[in-house]
């Protein structure tokens, strides 16, 4: 999470004192973008699938996650964010025609959103309205929405709720061969056994999100098609099937949470 600039450190984080995540052993952490660019980080770029470019930081910065630049015959839109940007970043990825727009599935992946949209041009910034109180650095390029914005044809961002009120993903009808892709972040993480999801309020806590709110999030993507789902961490995708994954692992958490019978259907 960056804040804005300020002459010394905030004296919290609102993001780690929040029971969604945590502040380590050794206490509260703070870092600047001049520091981690005087280190040894880099930024790798992949990409795996046709118009689906991975970023991430080696060695791993705070929790990993990648930001993904969606390739459509738009433009390019960056889903997600990561901490570290540098100069070659900016050059790989202007090499590719730049950003167009960029939106967060959630506020634990904020990260320095900001400095990626003043690298290109000030692409717009996407962020649900109800996670405003957790965006710490205020900027003219965020652009406040609730429920669905349809950013441009086959591509759409959609609120579904859960992890936070906010979380969103990104549905691209184009991707996995025109079968459809959906890119979730945390809202719906894809478990160790890739075949499945799961949803919780905490991950690192261990707090589980109410069967409602589940629910929720599958009312809210139910219109989209989509065979492949990209998690929040490089790698971390279900590959085929995925939106039958997704009803399928629904129902699994709503049963053994108790709140539906063996063969119920949701």
């Amino acid at each position: 999470m960056q804040f804005a600039e300020t002459p010394e450190a905030p004296s919290e984080c609102r993001i780690c004192n929040d029971e969604r995540q945590y502040v380590g052993h050794r206490g509260q952490q703070w870092t600047t973008l001049e520091e981690l660019r005087s280190g040894s980080y880099e930024n790798k770029v992949i990409e795996g699938d046709p118009g689906v470019v991975s970023i991430f930081t080696a060695p791993q910065i705070a929790i990993g996650q990648r930001a993904v630049l969606v390739r459509t015959s738009r433009g390019n839109f960056l889903w997600d964010s990561i901490t570290f940007i540098d100069d070659k970043t900016i050059s790989a990825i202007q090499e590719m025609g730049g950003i167009q727009g960029i939106s967060v599935s959630h506020p634990h992946f904020y990260s320095s959103v900001v400095e990626w949209s003043h690298a290109f041009d000030d692409a717009p910034i996407y962020i649900p309205l109800a996670d405003r109180e957790h965006f710490m650095r205020p900027d003219p390029a965020v652009r406040w929405y609730n429920g669905k914005i349809d950013l441009w044809p086959g591509l759409t961002l959609i609120q579904c709720g859960g992890h936070f009120a906010g979380s969103a993903v990104l549905h691209w009808a184009d991707g996995a061969d025109g079968k459809g892709s959906l890119f979730t972040g945390d809202s719906i993480s894809v478990a160790a056994d890739r075949r499945w999801v799961t949803f919780m309020r905490s991950y690192p806590n261990y707090i589980p999100l109410p069967p409602d709110e589940i629910r929720g999030i599958l009312a809210a993507i139910e219109p989209c098609e989509f065979d492949r789902l990209y998690g929040g961490w490089f790698g971390n995708d279900v590959r085929e099937g995925a939106k039958e994954a997704v009803w399928r692992s629904a129902e699994r958490y709503i049963r053994w949470s108790g709140h539906a019978g063996k063969d119920s259907a949701l």
